[in-house]
C-alpha cells in the first residue's frame, strides 16, 4: 500500500478502465425513453471553478441513474463556446508581454488566441476526467 495517496495511481488508471470497459457509451436503443443531458460548455480561459465542479457532480449523477436503469443514456460534453472571453484572457496576457491588440493586428491577435486554444482547450476535459464525470 502507498504512504499516502497519489491520485495518479489511482483515478486515472480506474477512469482509463472506465472508458475501455464502455461504461460511459451510449447504449442501444431498447424500448425504454432515452436521457440526454449535455454539458454546457465551459470558456477555454483556464480551469474549472466550483461551480462547474458542483453542476457536473449533478448531471454526473443524473446520468449514472439513468444508465443504471436501462434507459439509453448520452451525456455530450461541451467545449469553448465564448471566444470573447478567451479573448479577453489573452489580452490579458499579451499585457504582461506590455502588447496590445492594436499592435498585433487581427490576424496575429487570432494566432495568438489559437495558440492559447491550443495550450489550454483540453484542460477542462482532463480535470473533468479528474472528477469521474462520465461523459460520453
Amino acid at each position: 500500500m502507498l504512504p499516502r495517496y497519489d491520485p495518479q495511481a489511482v483515478e486515472q488508471v480506474l477512469y482509463q478502465w472506465w472508458e475501455s470497459a464502455g461504461l460511459f457509451k451510449p447504449c442501444v436503443p431498447n424500448g425504454k425513453e432515452p436521457f440526454t443531458i449535455f454539458l454546457p460548455p465551459p470558456n477555454v480561459t483556464g480551469g474549472l471553478h466550483m461551480g462547474h465542479a458542483m453542476f457536473a457532480t449533478i448531471e454526473d449523477i443524473l446520468t449514472r441513474f439513468h444508465r443504471m436503469r436501462g434507459r439509453p443514456t448520452f451525456w455530450l460534453p461541451g467545449t469553448d463556446h465564448a471566444g470573447m472571453a478567451t479573448q479577453l484572457v489573452v489580452e490579458k496576457e499579451l499585457t504582461k508581454d506590455r502588447l496590445t491588440c492594436d499592435q498585433l493586428g487581427p490576424e496575429n491577435l487570432l494566432k495568438c488566441v489559437w495558440k492559447w486554444k491550443e495550450e489550454k482547450g483540453d484542460y477542462i476535459n482532463v480535470q473533468m476526467q479528474r472528477l469521474g464525470a462520465s461523459c460520453d
